[in-house]
C-alpha cells in the first residue's frame, strides 16, 4: 500500500510524451463517479496555475479522486478547472476555505459543480427575472439624461447610458437598468417599435454577446429548415443548357406542367450563364411531372438534366451512392476496369493523328497482374505477353522501309518490342501461353451487362468530374465493342476514350457510327501487326 501510495503522489501528472498523465484510485462504484456530490468547480484561475498545482493547493481538504484544469486548444489554460474529492465534507471544506482567496494575486471563485442541464435552467430562469433593457436606433441628439427621462416613467432606474465612440459621439444604443424587473418588463412592451424623436425604437432585454450569437445561431437554423421543408419536392434543379437561355425562357419551357413560383438561370461575376439554375413549383406533382417529361429533352443543342434541387452535401452523398451501385451493376469484381490509358508494349507508339499518345501506366500495388488474369478494380488492365527465350530487341526501322516520310517511323514510331528469329520461332516456350488460356476468365461480353442508353446519359449529366464520367463511358462502350471483337475490346474502349465525351454519347446512341469507329480502330491495331503489338 505505502508503494501505491507513493507512486501516486511521485507520478502523477508527470509529462509522458509532452502529456502530463493522470493517475488517481480506481472507482469501481460508477455511482461515486457520476453523482458529483463531491465535484467543485473553480474559475478565475492564473494562467501559470497547471494541473499539478491545482491539486497541491486543494489536496489538503481530503482526498481527491482527480483534478483538472480546462486547456484550450493550444494548450493554453481557459481560466478554470475542476476538483473531485471523494467526500462532500471535503467539497464543502474547501469551497469554506480557498473561495474568495488569492491565488498566484488572482482572486477565485470556488463552488460546487452544476451541470450543464442545471445550469442552462437556471440561466434561463435568470433571464426571465431581466432588468437591464437595451435600446437602439436612438437619434445623435439623444443623450443620457434624455434616454433617463423616457423611461423613468415605469419605474426606478438605477443608470441609463448611451454609447458613445472615441470622439464623444453617439453609437445610436444605450442600456437603461431598472430596480425591479416588472419595471423593465413593461419598458419592453411598451417601448418597442414606437416613435422617439422621429426614429423608430429597438427595446429589448439586455443580451451578452455569446448569448446573442446563440440565439441568431438557432434563429438562422430555424429559418434554413423552414425554407427547405417549404421547397421541399417543388424546386427542381436544372442544369446543362445553352447560355443564351434566360429566366424567362427557362419558365416558358416548364410552364406547360404547372404553376411557377420562380424561374432563375444563375450567372456568374460577368454576367454569363453557368449553365444551371432553378425552377420552383407549388405542388410536388407538377414538379414530378415536369421532371418525368424534361429530363434529356433537349433544349437548343444540349440534353437537359432535370432533378430536385438539394443541398450540396446531400446531392454528394446520393452521386456516390449512384457511383457505387452502378460499379456493381455493371462491373463484375473480375472484370476488367474501363477508362483507363490504353497500355502499349515499350518502343510502341500509335500513328500520329489516328489516336492520341496514352498517358503512363501506374500500378497501385507493388507487382502487376499476373500474366491471364484481369486487374481488379483501381489497377489497369495490361495484356501480359510471354517473351521467346530467343528474342531480342528490335533495331530501328529505316524510314524507307515504311513508305518514307508517311511511312511508320516518320508518324512517331520508334521501332522497340522484340523480334523473334523465325528460324528458331518453334523453339520458344509455350507454357505462359497456355496457362494464360486456362486461367483467362469467361467471355467479358457475357460478363458485362449493356447498360441502357438513358441510364448512361443521366449518369454522366450527373457525374462531378471528368474521370466519373470516362468511367461510365468505357462501362457502357466496352460490353458493345466486345460483341464486335472480343479480343480487343479492352484495347479499343481505351482508344475511344481518348474521344470528347459528347461524340461518345452520339456513339451510343447510333449503332452504325459505333461500328464504323470501332472497325477503324480494328484496322489501326492490324496495321501495326502482331510483331509491334507485342
Amino acid at each position: 500500500m505505502p508503494v501505491r501510495v507513493n507512486a501516486l503522489q511521485t507520478l502523477n501528472y508527470t509529462e509522458i510524451k509532452g502529456r502530463p498523465c493522470r493517475i488517481m484510485w480506481s472507482q469501481r462504484d460508477p455511482s461515486q463517479r457520476k453523482s458529483g456530490s463531491g465535484n467543485i468547480f473553480i474559475k478565475n484561475l492564473d494562467p501559470s496555475i497547471d494541473n499539478k498545482a491545482l491539486h497541491d493547493t486543494f489536496a489538503a481538504f481530503g482526498n481527491v479522486i482527480s483534478c483538472k484544469v480546462a486547456l484550450g486548444d493550444h494548450g493554453n489554460s481557459l481560466g478554470y478547472g475542476f476538483v473531485h474529492y471523494e467526500t462532500r465534507e471535503a467539497a464543502e471544506q474547501a469551497i469554506a476555505n480557498v473561495n474568495g482567496m488569492l491565488l498566484n494575486d488572482m482572486k477565485v471563485y470556488v463552488g460546487h459543480h452544476v451541470g450543464r442541464a442545471e445550469r442552462v435552467e437556471r440561466t434561463k430562469g435568470l433571464r426571465a427575472q431581466f432588468t437591464n433593457v437595451y435600446v437602439k436606433n436612438l437619434d445623435p441628439e439623444v443623450d443620457d439624461e434624455a434616454l433617463n427621462q423616457l423611461f423613468s416613467v415605469y419605474g426606478v432606474i438605477t443608470s441609463a447610458i448611451i454609447k458613445r465612440t472615441e470622439d464623444g459621439k453617439s453609437s445610436g444604443f444605450g442600456f437603461v437598468n431598472f430596480e425591479d424587473h416588472e419595471a423593465a418588463r413593461k419598458a419592453v412592451e411598451e417601448l418597442h417599435e414606437t416613435d422617439f424623436r422621429g426614429q423608430k425604437l429597438f427595446v429589448s432585454r439586455a443580451q451578452k454577446k455569446i448569448e446573442r450569437n446563440e440565439e441568431l445561431r438557432s434563429q438562422y437554423e430555424q429559418a434554413k429548415q423552414e425554407k427547405l421543408s417549404k421547397y421541399q419536392g417543388v424546386n427542381l434543379y436544372i442544369k446543362n443548357f445553352d447560355e443564351d437561355i434566360d429566366d424567362d425562357k427557362l419558365r416558358q419551357e416548364f410552364a406547360p406542367y404547372g404553376v411557377i413560383t420562380s424561374a432563375k438561370v444563375m450567372h456568374d461575376e460577368k454576367g454569363v450563364s453557368r449553365g444551371f439554375g432553378f425552377v420552383c413549383f407549388t405542388a410536388p406533382e407538377e414538379a414530378n411531372k415536369a421532371i418525368t417529361e424534361m429530363n434529356g429533352r433537349i433544349l437548343g443543342s444540349k440534353p437537359l438534366y432535370v432533378a430536385l434541387a438539394q443541398r450540396r452535401d446531400q446531392r454528394r452523398q446520393q452521386i456516390e451512392a449512384t457511383k457505387r451501385q452502378w460499379q456493381t451493376a455493371t462491373a463484375p469484381m473480375n472484370a476488367p476496369v474501363y477508362g483507363a490509358p490504353m497500355y502499349y508494349p515499350p518502343g510502341y507508339a500509335p500513328p500520329r493523328g489516328a489516336y492520341p499518345a496514352p498517358r503512363p501506366v501506374r500500378w497501385e500495388g507493388a507487382q502487376p497482374p499476373v500474366p491471364g488474369q484481369y486487374a481488379m478494380p483501381g489497377q489497369y488492365s495490361v495484356p501480359q505477353y510471354p517473351v521467346p527465350a530467343n528474342a531480342r530487341p528490335a533495331r530501328p526501322r529505316n524510314p524507307r522501309q515504311t513508305g518514307g516520310r508517311g511511312g511508320y517511323a516518320a508518324r512517331g514510331g520508334r521501332g522497340g518490342g522484340y523480334r523473334v528469329n523465325p528460324r528458331t520461332s518453334q523453339q520458344a516456350p509455350t507454357q505462359p501461353q497456355e496457362a494464360s488460356q486456362a486461367d483467362a476468365p469467361t467471355s467479358s461480353a457475357e460478363q458485362a451487362a449493356v447498360p441502357d442508353i438513358a441510364e448512361v446519359h443521366a449518369a454522366v449529366l450527373a457525374a462531378d468530374n471528368e474521370d466519373e464520367k470516362k468511367q461510365i463511358l468505357g462501362e457502357a462502350l466496352y460490353p458493345r465493342i466486345a460483341a464486335i471483337d472480343e479480343e480487343k475490346a479492352g484495347k479499343i474502349t481505351g482508344m475511344l476514350l481518348e474521344m470528347d465525351n459528347s461524340e461518345l454519347l452520339n456513339l451510343l446512341d447510333e449503332a452504325g457510327a459505333l461500328d464504323e469507329k470501332v472497325n477503324e480502330a480494328i484496322k489501326v491495331l492490324n496495321e501495326v501487326g502482331p510483331e509491334d503489338a507485342e
